[in-house]
């Protein structure tokens, strides 16, 4: 062989690699206490999005590109492998994570998740041509679930950015109003929160469909109506037949009577326990627990001192706090108790 041959050889060797080698851009966990809840409302069904048995003892996700740049995700059985990774890399350390090819479980085309980073040197992401499994069968590529539009994915999204925010969510909620639901036979929701008026992060383009939420509810009560302080002028009778109103936004008492369906709910999974993952409990400063509760259509977002903040599919944008009565810290006690924790 010439020395031209070997140099074409050793290339070829070394493109090769290159292409099987995997640039890591990030990590995930897949577990029942911590998973990303935009693929689902609990731990099976994330799973399921990716195609996974539930195992209890979790997967990690490492998001990455090979030599061409095509989209994979790794999944390991190595939680601890990845749980350290991302622990450094929120300290702004340094951490290679290669995961050891025994712990691989699958490596499937595509990314669950959205992503906007990419490898450098590589071309841009890009999902890679389609290849039969063992079976034959062809795999599509990973994509995130649409977030475009309100639905159980944004809502999902909506709660956790409430927990990762909750002081500032909080602080947008009148202590007056937390001091009237105690005097009430239970807990009950404020009629006048929304995404617009009490709980919507300034600026934060997933709200910006909220604008319409349950404070134009309260346009039932006319704000051209004439005070009842003063002697109202008779109204012109009107040429022809007035038009209908085609506002259909929810009043304030149908989406008190929707939320209080919602706690319903959330009380039945402590005598018929829900599915692994489906309620939370994580860290809290001041010794209480953040809890995550979601069910079909709907999430709850709470802390075991304080209030809770329950989004509906049905109600885009929409972010109602329940105040706490004196039946909410039981139910928050109680969930807590059957929820699954970071281990």
């Amino acid at each position: 062989m010439t020395g031209t041959d070997e140099a074409a050889a050793a290339t070829a060797a070394a493109d090769a690699v290159d292409d099987d080698a995997l640039y890591v851009l990030t990590a995930v966990l897949l577990t029942p206490a911590q998973f990303p809840s935009v693929l689902g409302d609990d731990f099976p069904e994330a799973c399921a999005a990716l195609g996974l048995e539930p195992y209890p003892g979790g997967y990690g996700l490492v998001l990455g590109q090979d030599g061409s740049g095509a989209r994979w995700t790794v999944i390991v059985d190595d939680v601890s492998l990845v749980a350290v990774a991302i622990a450094s890399w929120d300290c702004g350390m340094e951490y290679d994570l290669s995961p050891d090819e025994r712990t691989v479980v699958a490596a499937l085309p595509g990314w669950p998740l959205e992503l906007a980073v990419a490898a450098p040197g590589v071309a841009p992401p890009h999902d890679p041509e389609p290849e039969p499994d063992e079976d034959g069968t062809v795999r599509p590529p990973l994509t995130p679930p649409d977030t475009s539009v309100w639905g159980s994915p944004q809502r999902r999204l909506g709660a956790d950015e409430i927990a990762l925010q909750w002081a500032m969510w909080r602080g947008q909620i009148a202590d007056d109003q937390d001091e009237d639901g105690d005097e009430e036979e239970d807990e009950q929701p404020e009629p006048t929160a929304s995404a617009e008026s009490s709980a919507a992060a300034p600026d934060d383009p997933a709200d910006e469909s909220a604008d319409a939420a349950p404070e134009t509810s309260a346009d039932a009560a006319d704000p051209a109506a004439p005070s009842t302080s003063e002697t109202p002028e008779v109204p012109k009778a009107p040429e022809t037949p007035a038009e209908p109103n085609p506002d259909t936004s929810p009043t304030p008492g149908d989406l008190n009577a929707r939320v209080e369906r919602v706690l319903d709910e959330v009380r039945q999974y402590l005598d018929s326990p829900p599915p692994l993952g489906r309620v939370r409990s994580s860290f809290a400063p001041g010794g209480a627990r953040m809890l995550r509760a979601d069910g079909p259509g709907w999430s709850i977002v709470a802390r075991t001192d304080d209030i809770a903040f329950v989004l509906l599919d049905d109600e885009p944008g929409e972010v109602t706090p329940v105040g706490r009565g004196p039946k909410l810290p039981e139910l928050l006690e109680a969930l807590d108790a059957i929820a699954v924790r970071p281990s």
